[in-house]
């Protein structure tokens, strides 16, 4: 099976590559299952009702997010109309939308991808991401009631998530770090056979500050007095993500490699699906 993991999209220019390129790479490489996160598609803050529609018909088969999931009101809402938007599922119970799901591939196979949220460094601080992630795991174990499984670890500490990546080494198909808009090289298969990377990196404008225009954050560095809001940056997009090929028969990762695609950092493609 085919995966691939689109990390944050960021503002206009962020999500207009991911719609512009994504249709032909599931074509061309023959994608089974593609997971975007979308949190920061609007404007850099949140996701819109539209956005998240347009991610899906590009091609994205669920949007995941983090932190700023509920900064565009309407996501209270439109949340509980799709289940292939998820929110962290270790938001307090009564939370609206869901944090995990089960779905299944073009190839046939139960995917169950879950959103899960860091508590280090992060606010607003969640119930604890590691029992969060057990009883998602008890409840659709790898093997029996999914034959995938695919955490989005949204957080900001890189020891909270190798920790969470450990945690469920040997139970999950593949644990994806987001949030911090910078792609790590760390990507790795575990020793118990779980597809790992700190974090994915953004699909967006990377002459900036985290896909913000630069001059903002630059000056409340400096100053530490506001001149004005954080705005998107509007430049060319790099979209990054990572590939990963997983067993038919185990759910456990066989190969993992990063994908960039864009005018900053490198093109990049896995080579295993060249």
């Amino acid at each position: 099976m085919r995966l691939l993991f689109l990390g944050d999209m960021v503002g206009r220019t962020g999500r207009t590559a991911v719609w512009e390129r994504l249709p032909g790479l599931v074509s061309d490489l023959k994608l089974d299952f593609v997971v975007v996160n979308g949190e920061n598609a609007a404007g850099g803050f949140g996701i819109t009702e539209d956005i998240f529609l347009e991610t899906i018909s590009a091609g994205a088969d669920v949007v995941t997010t983090g932190n700023h999931v509920w900064d565009q009101k309407e996501a209270v809402v439109f949340c509980e109309r799709h289940d292939q938007f998820l929110r962290p599922a270790n938001y307090p119970a009564g939370t609206p939308g869901r944090g995990s799901n089960l779905f299944f591939s073009r190839n046939g196979a139960r995917v169950l991808v879950a959103n899960v949220m860091g508590r280090v460094f992060m606010h607003p601080e969640l119930d604890d991401p590691f029992k969060c992630a057990e009883a998602i795991l008890e409840a659709c174990p790898l093997g029996e009631q999914a034959d995938v499984v695919v955490f989005d670890f949204h957080a900001e500490a890189t020891s909270e998530k190798q920790c969470f990546g450990h945690f469920v080494d040997g139970r999950a198909s593949l644990v994806v770090g987001t949030h911090t808009h910078v792609p790590t090289a760390d990507h790795q298969i575990l020793n118990g056979g779980t597809g790992y990377i700190s974090d994915a990196g953004m699909c967006g404008d990377y002459d900036s500050s985290l896909g913000m225009d630069k001059e903002e954050p630059l000056n409340r560095f400096i100053s530490k007095m506001p001149k004005g809001r954080f705005e998107a940056a509007s430049g060319p997009a790099t979209i990054c993500g990572v590939g990963v090929e997983i067993s038919d028969r185990t759910g456990l990762a066989e190969k993992i490699a990063p994908l960039r695609l864009g005018p900053r950092l490198g093109e990049t493609m896995p080579e295993f699906w060249s």
